[in-house]
């Protein structure tokens, strides 16, 4: 029992520490990647508001998993035990998700550039986000620089591309010799890039963390089949 007791309440420090660490990776993400998330044009929920929600859950009910441990509540073990399975489960249907609905996440972030690089100038948000994005990743347009050449602020501009597209800050001319001061590829490439190279590093850690999972819920139930219940003595 004792031994039962001790790892719990070590499974959930180390929860209560992955719920710190997806709400701070879910308050960074939401102040320096709230912009480019913007320019998605789908419909899906925001990924850093997800992050802080579920982040702040896990804290709190992993500190309730330790009180219930230490004071060997069996209804407050139980209880986390349910709440564990739930956010298994939850995780394992929004990763099947990702998986399933990668195409239609990869179309609406690239619907959402072209849209942004249409309302260049008119939508300054947009425009803000946009040239942030081609700044940090080193890119231009969508697929390439060709995608500017056509949109109706380059038509205004006589066929120019922002500032942002370019390599130096002094601008890059469109010339046959111009054109090497541009960003070669385009911004969708990069992402598709960055977030292909990464994805073993999520599923690796996805995984780590349902298999931490499933040990605190054999933890939560052994530790409560073991407790007796409490009888009420007749008054």
């Amino acid at each position: 029992m004792t031994v039962l007791k001790l790892s719990l309440v070590a499974f959930s420090f180390v929860f209560w520490a992955a719920g710190l660490t997806m709400l701070v990776v879910g308050l960074w993400a939401e102040v320096r990647l709230g912009g480019y998330l913007a320019l998605s044009a789908g419909d899906t929920p925001g990924a850093p508001a997800i992050l802080l929600a579920t982040g702040t859950a896990v804290m709190i009910w992993a500190f309730l998993g330790c009180f219930g441990a230490a004071a060997e509540h069996r209804g407050l073990l139980r209880t986390y035990g349910a709440f564990l399975a739930a956010v298994l489960l939850a995780a394992l249907t929004a990763g099947l998700s990702a998986l399933v609905y990668r195409q239609d996440i990869a179309r609406g972030f690239r619907e959402g550039l072209r849209q942004a690089l249409s309302a260049y100038g008119e939508d300054e948000g947009k425009a803000d986000a946009l040239d942030a994005l081609q700044r940090a990743l080193g890119c231009c347009g969508v697929e390439s620089y060709r995608d500017w050449l056509a949109s109706p602020w380059a038509l205004q501009q006589n066929a120019s591309v922002p500032l942002s597209c370019c390599r130096a800050r002094r601008g890059c001319p469109l010339s046959p010799a111009g054109a090497r001061g541009l960003h070669p590829e385009g911004c969708f490439g990069k992402v598709s890039a960055f977030v292909s190279s990464n994805m073993f590093c999520v599923a690796t850690a996805a995984l780590g963390l349902a298999v931490l999972q499933v040990v605190g819920i054999v933890l939560a139930c052994l530790m409560a089949a073991r407790i007796p219940a409490r009888v009420t003595a007749p008054h």
